[in-house]
């Protein structure tokens, strides 16, 4: 069965994505200097060979010419007639350089006489006027010139075909002569000449392609496998190691890989050990806590029933070690269950739950009733777990009552998006707002928004653990402050937690992180309540 055509495109795309990448860079550095060095020198030869042929071909022309026309014209008369010249031309024109000839000079009765060996093509019209002008000047005779006449020469085409013409007058009297040389066989040499450098230079390219391959192939395998084991050990792999092999920079990279990843994992071993170490000191206290507490609430409930009856300069200190109790006790909960979150045992025990009965519930039980201002449909359904659901709204809503003033107004909407239907609570309170440099560590543990206030009622960790509630469903707590005055928090939660358990039950849930770096609350911020298993309470 073929492969769907987006996963075709996918293979393309990350085929064209590991091509441009330093293996493409470094083939096309190689072909670019493979290929400039290879143009260099095919010119600079091609250069050479050109005017070496050329100087050759030249040379052996106008000597050859030079000595005919001495020797031709040796024996005419000072006035030839121009029979005589056309013979001349015609043996000069045989000799072995095959170049036309044409003589000019002037006969018995004073008229021109021209004699060519071939009218069409060498006459005076394509004889340039420049070398014309060049062959007739008569120059002054002195130390440094022996001659009065030169012999020039000059290359043009004729009807796109190269030739090389030139011309001399003799000395002491007689005829000029030009002489015409064709280039054409100069040329067909030097294309093909050009075509074997071309051919040498494409196939220079394609070697430095190949060898730039292999070259990459050779350098970049190592760091491939570097950057695979990098990757591996920020997943969490930290026993990956590297191959070693060689002496060269590579080798000495992986060995270092290799160093820094054992120091990494012995680390990171150290640091789990003591966080366990730790987490399991805080369980144990705060179990070991529980039963003498059990004993100190038991008399403090009956201390506090006795109040009426005490001496009314020890009822304060009785009324003060009542409420401590208190806190204490709610303290040793928030932790055991921080204790939960943090060691990933906390789960969820989903049900069906009406999410207005269950606002209302926990507003009931805690007497908020006149303070809370309440926005919700019956039978909005969402299947949660109630009892953690009880905590998250006990600590947001007495949060708000607390540090925000009543009314409170909790609102109850749902929300249809790609990843599926949510459930939105949004729980407003009237008061100052939170200030900016405060919201990045509402969800904090144990912050407290005024240093000034180290003790007061709540332990700064009653937002922390609504948050890890809204997580342990896959959802979340943001807070802003309100355009209109007073902060809000928004809860949002999937209305369907089943997914996140095995068997749909809420038989097992998902193991929670710390809360910190969520979406900014209030700190040091309490309310009151139960909380249902973990004590209701926050921080502004």
């Amino acid at each position: 069965m073929s492969e769907p055509a987006p996963g075709r495109l996918r293979g393309l795309a990350s085929g064209l994505l590991r091509w441009t990448s330093l293996r493409l860079r470094l083939v096309v550095v190689f072909a670019l200097v493979a290929l400039t060095a290879a143009v260099s020198a095919s010119g600079i030869a091609y250069w050479l060979n050109r005017n070496t042929v050329l100087d050759r071909t030249q040379n052996a022309a106008l000597k050859d010419f030079r000595t005919q026309l001495a020797e031709r014209t040796r024996s005419l008369p000072l006035r030839p007639a121009c029979g005589e010249l056309r013979d001349a031309a015609r043996q000069m024109a045989a000799g072995p350089q095959n170049y036309e000839v044409l003589l000019l000079a002037k006969d018995g009765a004073g008229k021109t006489c021209v004699a060519t060996t071939d009218r069409e093509l060498l006459n005076l019209k394509t004889v340039p006027q420049t070398l014309q002008k060049a062959v007739e000047q008569r120059r002054p005779v002195d130390a440094s010139n022996k001659a009065p006449y030169h012999l020039y020469w000059q290359r043009q085409e004729i009807e796109d075909d190269p030739y090389f013409v030139a011309g001399a007058k003799l000395n002491g009297g007689g005829p000029t002569g030009y002489m015409l040389k064709s280039l054409a066989t100069e040329r067909q040499d030097l294309n093909s000449l050009a075509w074997s450098l071309g051919v040498a230079t494409l196939l220079a390219l394609v070697g430095s392609a190949l060898l730039a391959q292999a070259a990459a192939t050779t350098v970049l395998r190592p760091v491939q496998r570097l950057g695979t084991a990098a990757r591996e050990l920020g997943e969490g792999k930290l026993d990956t190691r590297l191959r070693v092999t060689g002496t060269d920079e590579l080798a000495d990279l992986s060995r270092t890989f290799n160093r820094t990843a054992e120091r990494l994992q012995q680390r990171v071993e150290e640091l789990s050990t003591r966080e366990a170490s730790s987490r399991r000191f805080v369980a144990d206290m705060s179990h070991e806590l529980r039963t003498p507490l059990t004993a100190i609430t038991a008399v403090t409930e009956v201390l506090e029933d006795e109040a009426d009856a005490l001496d009314p300069m020890i009822a304060p200190a009785v009324q003060l070690v009542v409420s401590e109790t208190r806190r204490l006790n709610d303290l040793v909960e928030n932790l055991m269950e921080v204790t939960r979150f943090d060691a990933g045992t906390a789960r969820l025990v989903l049900d069906d739950v009406d999410v207005a009965d269950q606002v209302t519930a926990c507003i009931d039980a805690r007497a908020w009733l006149d303070a809370v201002e309440l926005d919700a449909e019956r039978g909005i359904m969402a299947r949660l777990d109630p009892r953690r659901l009880d905590v998250i709204l006990a600590n947001l809503i007495g949060n708000a009552l607390k540090h925000g003033g009543s009314p409170v107004r909790v609102s109850v909407r749902t929300e249809t998006a790609e990843d599926g239907d949510w459930l939105l609570v949004r729980v407003r309170d009237h008061g100052p707002g939170i200030p900016e440099e405060v919201l990045p560590h509402v969800f904090d543990r144990f912050y407290k928004a005024s240093a000034s206030r180290p003790r007061s009622e709540g332990s700064g960790l009653g937002l922390s653990i609504a948050m890890e509630n809204a997580h342990i469903h896959g959802g979340g707590i943001t807070a802003a402050n309100s355009e209109e005055g007073g902060a809000v928090f928004t809860l949002r939660l999937p209305r369907d937690a089943s997914r996140l358990t095995e068997d749909g039950n809420g038989g097992n849930g998902t193991e929670n992180g710390s809360g910190q770096g969520a979406s900014a609350e209030r700190p040091e911020r309490d309310g009151e309540g139960d909380g249902g298993g973990a004590t209701a309470e926050g921080g502004r």
